[in-house]
């Protein structure tokens, strides 16, 4: 990639000022794909000053023009939609058919349903009292995005930010940094003005830091840990700027004993392996009533048996590896916690599948018999780990359901439309999930409690762009 190494600033792409470069490591070979360079606070500093410039003016474009810069980004997208998926493929382990079915899809879908979203989005309109209240771009945001379904985040902050009228700074991940670039590319084509997106490479605790605390940052978006959602939080407050996160979960997924017990359970199992397990509302905990508990079981360990570990370049729906070492390290800590506090392994296990040398490869692993008490059933493992709990009635599954500092998804299968519809109201998650349902383009994303605050997608994730403004009339 030619502009390995470089940052997009002001329309260009540029020298950094640091010299700090990390190896980006393809996570299926452990071998590097190419170096970047991390950005230092005096690099940040020339982005966000770039953005601060165009705002004055990008802030005053028209909806018709900016429409006409996302139609033109659209179409390039479209083009390059094959490069994107492999980089994916490349950076972060994702399968190939997975990367083009799922995670560049996500690229298009979002930016499509923008499209539609800002052709609706009111930025004027008269109150029921008679006052004329305005809608305005909020100002220079600070895009911070995971590695996880790095295109697909990407696009839930950067486009509602230059829609919207708002000039932005990106920092991507710095484990999955190519696909970024080639997004970087994409918006330097479409036509957008110089200074309006920016991007750097870097570290969390230097570049993710230094857009926090910056005075000329108003708002700061961020996805990714709890714990980092916490830091930002922090170092922006002292500028009173606003935040929004999109943070960690640990979905209850309750099984009702009159489902499809094969089709059910199998749709659970292959949720939570789906991207390596890496997905922030995969239904990690499965709540099963305990009237069909043994089958369940029996289901889930064949399920989980047939699963596969292989090469992502390869077409198929096996599992690929995960992201880095780091990761890896975390899911063998964890999944060795639940064998440790006694959960029963029913697939899986520590260490690497047979076979595997090379590649931050894990086993597919399911536990049964997990109580809410154990860590595998607290913390957010990311990696294909699956904790099935019993329970005996709906009240108790709703109370196990809540029982989480988190509260981004919550899923329900049942074929009892009132029950599922009694319980979603219950459960203290941002998004509830019915019979396999999938969130659609548009529906906001987020969540409740520790999972975060503001929402993505379609108006409400434009609207999260935007400040109001009141004109009072005599």
């Amino acid at each position: 990639m030619n502009n390995a190494g470089k940052f997009y600033i002001n329309g260009k792409w540029v020298d950094p000022i640091s010299s700090e470069k990390m190896d980006v490591i393809n996570p299926a070979t452990e071998e590097v794909i190419t170096q970047i360079t991390l950005a230092s606070e005096e690099d940040v500093d020339l982005a966000v000053a770039a953005a601060k410039r165009a705002f004055e003016s990008y802030s005053q474009t028209t909806v018709e023009q900016r429409l006409g810069w996302l139609e033109n980004l659209l179409a390039i997208y479209k083009r390059r939609y094959s490069e994107v998926a492999d980089t994916i493929t490349s950076e972060l382990g994702a399968p190939t058919t997975m990367s083009h079915e799922q995670q560049a899809a996500a690229g298009t879908a979002h930016l499509e349903d923008f499209i539609v979203a800002l052709k609706k989005l009111k930025t004027e309109e008269t109150l029921y009292n008679g006052e004329h209240l305005l809608r305005e771009p909020i100002g220079v945001c600070g895009l911070i995005t995971p590695w996880n379904w790095p295109i697909n985040q990407i696009v839930l902050k950067v486009i509602p930010a230059l829609a919207t009228g708002c000039t932005c700074v990106l920092k991507p991940s710095e484990f999955t940094p190519l696909n970024a670039m080639l997004y970087a590319e994409m918006i330097d084509e479409a036509g957008f003005p110089a200074g309006a997106f920016n991007m750097v490479q870097g570290a969390g605790p230097v570049a993710g830091a230094t857009l926090s605390r910056h005075p000329d940052i108003t708002m700061m978006s961020f996805t990714g840990s709890t714990r980092a959602g916490k830091a930002i939080t922090k170092d922006a407050s002292e500028n009173i700027k606003r935040v929004t996160l999109e943070l960690g979960g640990k979905s209850p997924n309750i099984v009702f004993d009159d489902v499809d017990i094969e089709d059910r359970i199998a749709w659970s199992v292959n949720a939570v392996f789906n991207n390596s397990g890496q997905t922030c509302d995969a239904p990690t905990r499965m709540l099963v009533q305990r009237s069909i508990y043994d089958d369940a079981v029996k289901v889930a360990k064949r399920v989980g048996e047939e699963a596969s570990v292989g090469d992502p370049t390869k077409e198929g729906d096996h599992i690929g590896p995960l992201v880095s070492h780091i990761q890896f390290d975390r899911v063998q800590t964890l999944i060795q916690a639940g064998i440790d506090e006694g959960a029963t392994l029913l697939v899986g296990g520590a260490g690497k599948p047979d076979g595997t040398n090379e590649g931050y490869y894990t086993k597919p692993t399911i536990f049964a018999d997990v109580n809410n008490n154990m860590c595998i059933a607290r913390e957010e493992i990311f990696g294909p780990v699956v904790s099935m709990i019993p329970f005996d009635t709906e009240e108790e599954a709703i109370e196990i359901a809540n029982d989480t500092p988190y509260g981004l998804a919550a899923y329900v299968q049942t074929p009892d439309a009132k029950k599922a519809d009694r319980v979603a109201r219950k459960l203290r998650a941002g998004m509830v999930l019915l019979n396999g349902s999938s969130p659609l383009a548009g529906s906001p994303f987020g969540g409740y409690k520790q999972s975060g605050n503001g929402r993505e997608g379609g108006l409400f994730g434009l609207e999260d762009f935007m400040e109001i403004k009141m004109i009072h009339k005599l």
